[in-house]
């Protein structure tokens, strides 16, 4: 990787809404490669999607989010790969890790209720063979989501001291 694609890659993350005007003028660079640049990258699979990050709290979403953690017995040629693409295949699931530790998956779901959240867990992913067991984290509360915090700090957040 350029080191101008790894620059294009952090203004990016930073601000997906960013045009490729403005990044050829940060990096004082020609706006034609800036764009060729970002075509290569989403054609070579680097850059994947651009998105929003969403309170859903004060978005007023009422959807259930948890985190499932999945231990397997990995299949002989396939490993881990097969059950997490077939795992990855719901439209609930939002993200599929492999992890080190306790559980080799880490599976991160949205659903509009807690009972369907427990039933894609009981009917669906507990049913795959070689799934050996799971662990249910309802998500409460999000502090930061994608690296930046959900809620702002108060500038003017002072005790009052009066003599």
């Amino acid at each position: 990787m350029t080191v101008l694609e790894k620059d294009i890659l952090n203004i990016l993350a930073e601000d997906a809404r960013m045009s490729a005007k403005k990044i050829a003028a940060m990096l004082s660079v020609e706006e034609e490669q800036v764009k060729n640049c970002i075509a290569a990258m989403e054609k070579n699979g680097v850059l994947v999607k651009y998105t929003a990050i969403v309170n859903s709290e004060k978005a007023d979403e009422s959807l259930v989010e948890a985190l499932i953690e999945v231990k397997v017995s990995p299949k002989k040629k396939e490993g881990f790969d097969g059950i997490a693409k077939q795992i990855a295949a719901f439209p609930e699931v939002k993200a599929v890790y492999l992890m080190s530790g306790a559980y080799d998956l880490a599976v991160f779901i949205e659903d509009a209720t807690l009972q369907k959240v427990a039933r894609f867990v009981s009917e669906r992913i507990s049913t795959f063979d070689g799934v050996i067991s799971t662990a249910t984290h309802f998500i409460l509360k999000k502090y930061k989501i994608e690296g930046v915090l959900t809620e702002k700090e108060d500038a003017d957040y002072r005790l009052s001291v009066q003599a």
